[in-house]
């Protein structure tokens, strides 16, 4: 065993540094195939949030959204790794080497310091960016409100999400400036139609033709995928000296509040009309004179 020792003795330093790099490429290569397993588990718990996972699977914008958050998780987690792996390895050789590490950590901490104070905004988006992606607060293909900007989601970043108005428009909203979300493509979406009609008006003549229309939607081969729960009428919302208000809801799948809308809206006009049922007017007979508001 004398050779071993001696042999130790002068490339004991050289061995110990061989054994911290190959430790750091064998540990970040085990915790990079960790994270590609918690990423595929993610995308699985994503698809499983959908109620039609053949909708899902043929879906473009619920694929976007499902590969692009998990990329973006990937890479952070996989960035993170690899640094922290780094950052461990270059001290340990730098302590194998006799080097005061000690001293060069209390410079970059106040180099890091200085750092982020001074870029304290980027921060704050990034760490926002970070937590609307870990917690899914929205993605690809959402219609989301974000206070000033109303619109379709395009792109999320950890740094910036990209909006889509209805004009057409691309918003650039930095993540940290988000500070509230309404999502109005989560779960289900609910129909809100106020039908004004005549203050003379046959009330429950009305009632009936509304909710059959509303029936005769959701019975549709057309619709009835798109529709959740059956029609109903809450009864009068509003109440004046020439009009009263109904109101109808229809409960439906996020994505088909639209189309669904439209076809209401055409049904209900086409079934008042057939009914001979007034709808309320903007112009009020007071006499023999007639007044427009």
């Amino acid at each position: 065993m004398t050779w071993w020792i001696d042999f130790w003795n002068q490339w004991h330093t050289l061995i110990r540094i061989v054994a911290i790099l190959l430790g750091t490429v064998v540990a970040r290569a085990v915790l990079l195939v960790l994270v590609g397993r918690t990423v595929r588990t993610i995308e699985r718990g994503q698809r499983g949030k959908h109620d039609d996972a053949t909708e899902l699977a043929h879906s473009p914008i619920a694929k976007a959204r499902v590969l692009q958050r998990a990329k973006t998780i990937a890479s952070v987690l996989s960035n993170l790794i690899t640094w922290t792996l780094v950052l461990f390895a270059v001290g340990s050789v730098l302590g194998e080497l006799g080097i005061a590490v000690g001293a060069l950590v209390a410079s970059a901490g106040i180099i890091g310091a200085a750092l982020g104070f001074g870029a304290q905004s980027l921060v704050r988006d990034l760490i926002s960016g970070l937590f609307i992606i870990f917690e899914d607060q929205f993605g690809v293909g959402d219609t989301v409100d974000l206070g000033e900007v109303k619109g379709a989601i395009e792109s999320v970043g950890l740094r910036v999400t990209q909006v889509r108005d209805v004009q057409g428009v691309l918003w650039y909203v930095r993540n940290g400036e988000i500070i509230r979300v309404g999502n109005h493509s989560q779960g289900w979406s609910r129909i809100v139609l106020d039908i004004a009609i005549a203050y003379g008006a046959d009330i429950e003549k009305a009632r009936k033709l509304i909710l059959d229309a509303a029936k005769s939607v959701a019975k549709d081969n057309a619709f009835t995928h798109k529709v959740i729960e059956a029609p109903e009428i809450w009864g009068i919302e509003n109440i004046t000296g020439d009009q009263i208000v109904l109101r109808l809801v229809q409960q439906v799948g996020p994505e088909h509040t639209d189309s669904v809308a439209r076809e209401l809206r055409a049904r209900i006009k086409t079934a008042l009309d057939k009914g001979k049922v007034e709808l309320a007017s903007n112009v009020i007979f007071v006499g023999a004179s007639r007044k427009t508001r």
